[in-house]
């Protein structure tokens, strides 16, 4: 069954990972698309999404949403079985090497005629990973482990690819070869969080003899056959599913939060095929299976990861010997389909899409200004539904054509500027986001002063806690603010560590702090420095509404030691926080304008005409 939650009138999809596991421990985390370019439909499902419990509950009845399910396997065959009729999971893993890349796109000279005699079938491996997950509301701690099963396969010089979401916190990674009984430890060289791609290696010779890479091939047409193949619930052996190529599109990655091309298929994608390589006819790989749709109303949707954006991950690592990210061009666009405005803004013909507001940590904000018009990209005409050409003869989203760019690329854009058409070049960079949905390292940074526990507002800790306690204000800025600078986090009092030097705020919790004896703080970094650097008898922190903290700075500093034996915290702050603070002015250029109220935010959602580019 799919776990879904009830929203209001409108419904929304479900996604599911594919990957084998128990349903002993169930963690669900919502799809809300990070890319600077999602449809508008997609906006519209994500402004009512909300977080499911660990037994598929939800605190808040809504209709239906996207979901991410990662289901953990144990090791008795009582759950196995059990899991079967759970919800779709997947699980993969990821290895590393330093050797070059083939991506060879010739034509396969395999039979595909007998799957089960094909030589490239043994390339696809199990994968068992043990993950140990942060908990975002204790940071200075971790969950208990689990484990889960998916796929991967070789793709030449001694490396494996598999989904991200299938080493996610991985703190072992193993794979098994087909008919093999031995495990090998593989490691992680690198993870594409957005592209929910993941490069493994294993450095055991012995895993490597008699074996043959997969050729990857080109982008499929619609109706073409794919045959995915990996290790899914229901045996221990290799499985294969057939298909046809249903659609190609840009489409939502639950996992990374972000919105890439994507190919949707109608052959059956199961917990643990997560990882696994979608062939076609002629032997050749054409993606990576990922995620499914589960929905009252449609049936057979799976979809797989194509080889543009896999090429895209492996060159991104190659060039900088790590996965820099995909970039965005930082503007949030509206269409120009109605005429009487395409008049307005002095547009002659049917085309282009109108800036509406632009990121104030974007290059673009350098060169362009709200108003423009922005008809071509690299000499590529933009039609005004914000599409451009596909292929011969279809269409597709324009942010299309920003994913094909790498970080630092440069883009020509052609704009009208009150009726003047002119040209401007802009760099294509990661997004900066307020409110992460990943956390860089894995685990999250904390500060605790005198028992006040501080942290940066993540989307996981948001999910974590529930909605309903992170309070509607901290949510709608989470939810509608953009960052002024980089590195700008909302920090926030987390919670309170009972203790005499706290009486009267121990039943804080979830609360934005704004400033530090009078100062605004900028990060969690520049929170640790202020107090470390603070000589005043009072440590005053300011939060929402002019409400006040005030500690004794002597007796804060002479608790501290005694709160963190009491509550068995090993140290006072992250080890991040201990290296020294560098303030970059340069990068710190808050802007004046209150952007906090903008029918935007960093998951990219606006109304109806909108759409992040």
């Amino acid at each position: 069954m799919a776990i879904s939650c009830a929203t209001s009138s409108f419904s929304l999809r479900t996604f599911t990972y594919s990957s084998s596991s128990s349903p002993s421990r169930l963690f669900l985390q919502f799809s809300t698309p990070r890319s600077l370019l999602s449809s508008d439909s997609t906006r519209a499902r994500l402004r009512s999404q909300t977080r499911t419990s660990a037994n598929g509950s939800s605190p808040c009845p809504r209709k239906s949403t996207k979901e991410v399910l990662a289901v953990p396997q144990r090791r008795s065959n009582e759950e196995k079985e059990r899991a079967l009729s759970s919800a779709t999971k997947a699980v993969g893993v990821q290895r590393k090497d330093k050797r070059g890349f083939s991506f060879d796109f010739k034509e396969s000279q395999l039979d595909a005629g007998d799957l089960q005699d094909a030589a490239f079938l043994n390339a696809v491996v199990k994968v068992y990973c043990t993950h140990t997950a942060p908990d975002y509301s204790l940071p200075w701690q971790k969950q208990r482990q689990f484990t889960s099963t998916g796929s991967a396969f070789m793709i030449g010089d001694g490396k494996l690819l598999t989904n991200a979401h299938c080493v996610e916190h991985g703190t072992q990674v193993k794979v098994k070869r087909r008919g093999d009984d031995t495990k090998f430890v593989a490691k992680v060289l690198a993870r594409g969080i957005e592209c929910d791609i993941a490069l493994l290696s294993v450095e055991n010779e012995e895993f490597w003899k008699g074996t043959e890479s997969l050729r990857f091939g080109r982008l499929p047409c619609l109706q073409d056959a794919v045959t995915v193949v990996g290790y899914p619930l229901g045996g221990d052996t290799i499985s294969v599913t057939k298909g046809v190529v249903s659609r190609i599109e840009v489409t939502s990655y639950a996992h990374g939060a972000s919105e890439l091309l994507g190919i949707q298929i109608d052959a059956a994608i199961n917990p643990g095929n997560s990882g696994g390589p979608a062939f076609n006819d002629q032997g050749e790989c054409i993606g990576v299976a990922f995620q499914v749709f589960r929905s009252e109303e449609a049936e057979n949707i799976g979809y797989v990861i194509p080889t543009t954006v896999v090429s895209h991950f492996l060159n991104d690592y190659e060039r900088n010997g790590k996965y820099t990210g995909f970039p965005c061009l930082g503007v949030l666009l509206q269409k120009l389909e109605n005429p009487a405005l395409r008049e307005c803004l002095k547009v002659e013909s049917n085309e282009g899409v109108l800036v509406r507001k632009i990121e104030p940590t974007s290059d673009a904000n350098n060169v362009l200004k709200e108003g423009d018009v922005i008809v071509s990209f690299d000499g590529i005409h933009v039609g005004s539904e914000g599409t451009v050409p596909f292929r011969s003869t279809e269409r597709i989203a324009f942010r299309y054509l920003i994913s094909q760019k790498f970080a630092g690329d440069v883009a020509e854009l052609g704009i009208i500027r009150q009726g003047t058409s002119m040209k401007v070049k802009t760099i294509l960079n990661p997004r900066a986001h307020l409110v992460p949905y990943h956390i860089e390292g894995g685990q999250p940074s904390y500060l605790i002063v005198a028992g006040l526990v501080f942290t940066p507002l993540s989307e996981a800790l948001i999910d974590e806690e529930c909605e309903d306690t992170i309070g509607l204000k901290l949510l709608a800025k989470a939810r509608y603010s953009l960052a002024k600078f980089k590195g700008e986090q909302i920090v926030i009092l987390s919670q309170v560590l009972a203790n005499e030097v706290n009486i009267g705020y121990e039943d804080m919790s979830n609360q934005q702090v704004l400033k530090f004896n009078g100062v605004p703080i900028k990060n969690i970094r520049h929170l640790a420095h202020l107090v470390d650097s603070c000589k005043t008898k009072y440590l005053v922190f300011e939060f929402e509404d002019n409400f006040l903290v005030v500690l004794e700075r002597e007796a804060a500093v002479a608790a501290s030691p005694c709160v963190l034996k009491d509550y068995g915290i090993p140290s006072e702050r992250s080890s991040d926080l201990l290296e020294p603070y560098m303030d970059l002015s340069e990068d710190n250029k808050a802007t004046d304008e209150d952007i906090g109220d903008s029918p935007v935010s960093n998951l990219e959602i606006g109304f109806d005409g909108i759409l992040w580019a």
